[in-house]
């Protein structure tokens, strides 16, 4: 295992182009010891490449990668003792299970004795003991995926499992288990763990460290209850949460947020510069609450759509010209037509030009 840095790092695909569009952007990023990431963000942002500049599939155009503070930015894939998982199984079909998991333990001239010995602790964390003897072609999907990780999970020497979209050919429940498996591996190995994912919730219920990507950059690294609690910016509103954090267009006047006909007070603590435009206030539809009377937090609506979700329904409220949407409880009484909604102070952010505003 290793503290794994990326300095000053930068990458495009078309360097000898005049004006090369960058696949990311510089950044710099710390992979700490034992810890287990996320990259989070729509195709094409930029998680794959960073994920292969790690392994050493890609070297950067520019920048180091250090491992443990050592630049091993010029040291070929094998020299980097990276285990990575691709996002569809990569086994060897004419081998048995056991042949696939002891495959890298032979081309280390690892012991026969210790070499079955790993075999068998990896095979039963991964419930895969009574498969050992089957051929690989014959198995499903989500058991030659458990396979790929097996292959990494063998060695003793891993640096880092790095797992670009390993579930994509998994069915849900499947899926929660997989994760539940690697969950368990992390605390039993305590191996860094980096998971490139387009999907939010993989990305919460797996890392305690999640980096949100789009076009190549960084736009905001912290764990699921800062960035579903405090989105740095709109995107990461967006794009975190289902339903999506509500966003509505505001300015302010006489000490007040004056939004969609109604007016409350700037949340304590928020100092908004002189000349600032462009405002949005952002809060989550889980947040919102009804009212059936006004209060200096409640702006005047009406009820349009209320969707049934089983565990959840998700109520429009439109308050003037804007939209809002509350997450409520399965049997939480929804008013006919005319209604309050309520902002509560402490649940609301505040944006200019997509940027959260800070607050003391």
């Amino acid at each position: 295992m290793a503290m794994i840095e990326l300095s000053h790092i930068a990458h495009t695909y078309e360097p000898t182009a005049v004006t090369p569009a960058y696949a990311l952007e510089k950044l710099n990023l710390v992979w700490n010891d034992g810890g287990t990431y996320a990259l989070l963000g729509p195709s094409g942002c930029g998680k794959t490449t960073m994920l292969n500049i790690i392994s050493g599939l890609v070297r950067p155009s520019q920048g180091r990668v250090l491992f443990d503070h050592v630049d091993f930015t010029d040291f070929p894939t094998p020299k980097r003792n990276i285990a990575q998982v691709f996002q569809f199984p990569v086994v060897y079909t004419l081998m048995s299970v056991e042949d696939n998991l002891a495959f890298p333990l032979i081309c280390r001239h690892v012991p026969k004795a210790e070499r079955q010995r790993r075999v068998r602790e990896v095979a039963e964390l991964l419930n895969l003991t009574d498969k050992l003897s089957k051929p690989a072609l014959k198995l499903a999907a989500d058991e030659k995926q458990l396979i790929s990780l097996g292959r990494g999970l063998v060695r003793n020497d891993v640096t880092a499992l790095l797992m670009d979209e390993p579930l994509t050919v998994i069915d849900p429940q499947m899926k929660f288990e997989i994760r539940r498996k690697l969950k368990k591996i992390n605390e039993l190995y305590a191996l860094t763990m980096v998971y490139v994912t387009h999907d939010q919730t993989e990305a919460m219920t797996f890392a305690d460290t999640i980096v949100v990507m789009n076009e190549g950059k960084v736009v905001q690294i912290g764990t699921p209850q800062d960035l579903y609690n405090r989105p740095q910016t709109t995107y990461v509103g967006y794009f975190v949460g289902s339903p999506a954090m509500n966003f509505i267009k505001c300015t302010i006047d006489d000490g007040k947020l004056q939004i969609a006909g109604g007016a409350i007070p700037v949340p304590p603590g928020l100092s908004i510069p002189a000349g600032t435009e462009n405002l949005q206030l952002g809060i989550r539809p889980s947040n919102v609450k009804l009212g059936t009377s006004r209060c200096e937090q409640s702006l005047r609506g009406t009820v349009q759509r209320v969707q049934e979700f089983g565990n959840y329904r998700v109520v429009t409220v439109a308050v003037k010209d804007e939209l809002l949407r509350l997450k409520l409880a399965p049997g939480a009484e929804i008013p006919a037509l005319d209604t309050w909604v309520v902002l509560p102070e402490d649940r609301i952010c505040l944006y200019a030009d997509d940027e959260l505003l800070a607050q003391k």
